[in-house]
């Protein structure tokens, strides 16, 4: 199970920082993501993050969202610093992988962002 939770409406150049738990035993053993999905769309990755820790990032969000993970608390972070009206989406975390891997684990409710003046 996938809980996210900090999404916001923020003006642009402002900060979120984004919170996913989860429940499970796919946690400690893949890499994890943070998607984000906009009306019509399919979940589009713009960061992730290994069990070892290297991580990736989309180029439009290279610079200003940062991933992290807690693994004592289960839980994996977006960090996301001067945000762009275009980052306004539905938010999701879910494990970095094969599509049959993310659709077995399964999509929280998704945590919204909007950003607009």
């Amino acid at each position: 199970q996938l809980v996210e939770s900090g999404g916001d409406l923020v003006k642009p150049g402002g900060s979120l920082t984004l919170s996913c738990a989860a429940s499970g035993n796919f946690f400690d053993s893949y890499g994890m993501g943070w998607y984000r999905q906009v009306p019509g769309k399919q979940h589009d990755l713009v960061a992730a993050i290994s069990p070892s820790g290297s991580t990736n990032y989309t180029d439009s969000v290279k610079g200003r969202f940062t991933i992290f993970r807690d693994y004592a608390q289960n839980t994996v972070y977006l960090q996301m610093n001067n945000l762009k009206p275009e980052d306004t989406a539905v938010y999701h975390c879910n494990v970095d992988g094969p599509q049959a891997l993310i659709t077995s684990v399964g999509w929280g409710h998704g945590t919204q962002v909007t950003v607009s003046s």
